[in-house]
């Protein structure tokens, strides 16, 4: 699997790194339920990994482009900002363990992003 991922960044000349957002930000509680169900080839299934901790992991992250997938998200009702609110709170105490987060910084930031989400 790894050598043709190669083969299709090299093929494609494009950036592809393999990367979920667990290795940013905490793993939520019960992301895996939320994992939704793409298509079955053989005896492998492929999911979407939780959107709302994709969701998390691009506010964290703040670039623009980031946040227009998180918009998108809330748009094709994907997240649900009251949700991803509770998530935050969830895995507060664990930002301790990733000192690249300013978890403030990280609040304001999830606190302004829900604020766009509501009409």
């Amino acid at each position: 699997m790894f050598a043709a991922i190669a083969r299709a960044k090299d093929a494609l000349d494009v950036n592809i790194e393999l990367a979920a957002p667990d290795d940013f930000i905490p793993p939520l509680p019960g992301w895996r339920e939320r994992s939704r169900f793409i298509v079955r080839h053989g005896r492998v299934d492929y999911y979407h990994y939780d959107f709302h901790a994709q969701a998390l992991a691009k506010i964290e992250r703040g670039h623009e482009l980031d946040l227009f997938d998180v918009g998108e998200m809330a748009r094709r009702s994907l997240i649900r900002p009251e949700r991803l609110a509770e998530l935050f709170d969830a895995i507060q105490p664990a930002l301790e363990r990733y000192p690249a987060i300013d978890p403030p910084s990280f609040r304001e930031k999830v606190r302004r992003a829900i604020a766009e989400m509501r009409p």
